[in-house]
């Protein structure tokens, strides 16, 4: 699951990014990248963040109200329960 949430976190940084810079500059980077909104790739893409987005929603309450990004986290849990 800590992957599944780096990969999620990520994706949803690039997307915020996005967002920024067609705020900002009316610039759509994704659009640029694959020359075109409505394109095969950028549609993918849009799709792939929205998942990640829905992932990080869910994620928390998957694992009981808890977003893990790294392996600290299960240490000090690992501790805690001895």
């Amino acid at each position: 699951m800590l992957v599944a949430n780096f990969i999620a976190y990520i994706l949803c940084i690039i997307g915020a990014l996005n967002w920024g810079l067609y705020g900002l500059f009316d610039f759509n980077l994704v659009s640029w990248i694959f020359q075109g909104p409505r394109t095969a790739g950028a549609i993918t893409l849009y799709i792939i963040i929205a998942i990640a987005a829905l992932w990080l929603i869910i994620s928390p309450i998957i694992t009981g109200w808890g977003l893990r990004l790294s392996r600290h986290d299960d240490m000090r849990e690992e501790r805690a329960h001895r």
